[in-house]
C-alpha cells in the first residue's frame, strides 16, 4: 500500500517513479533508477507508481505526463521532476533533495 510505504518512510526522501508500461522514456530511465536504488538504498526509497493500475494516487498528485518522479519527506510532497529527463538530472535532483531537504 502506497500510504503504508509512506509512512514507514519516516524521514528518509522518497523518490516516486509515475510510469506507464507503454511509455519509452520510461523505458529508457528503468536501468538508471534501479542502480540508483541500489547505491542510495540507505538514505532513499523509491517506488514505483503504474499510472495505469493505480488511478487514484495519479489523480491525487496530479501526474499529467511519464515519467513523473515525485519527491516525498515526512509524507509532503517537497519536488518533483517531469519527462523527458536522464541520468545526471534525476541524479542532481535526489542530491539536491538530500542537502537542502
Amino acid at each position: 500500500d502506497f500510504e503504508k510505504k509512506l509512512e514507514e518512510a519516516g524521514d528518509k526522501l522518497v523518490v516516486v517513479d509515475f510510469f506507464a508500461t507503454w511509455c519509452g522514456p520510461c523505458k529508457i530511465v528503468e536501468p538508471f533508477l534501479k542502480q540508483q536504488s541500489e547505491i542510495l538504498k540507505d538514505v532513499v526509497i523509491f517506488l514505483k507508481v503504474d499510472v495505469d493500475e493505480n488511478e487514484e494516487i495519479t489523480q491525487e498528485y496530479e501526474i499529467a505526463c511519464m515519467p513523473t518522479f515525485l519527491f516525498i519527506k515526512n509524507k509532503t510532497k517537497v519536488g518533483n521532476l517531469h519527462s523527458p529527463i536522464f541520468g545526471a538530472s534525476l541524479s542532481s535532483f535526489i542530491v539536491i533533495g538530500l542537502l537542502v531537504i
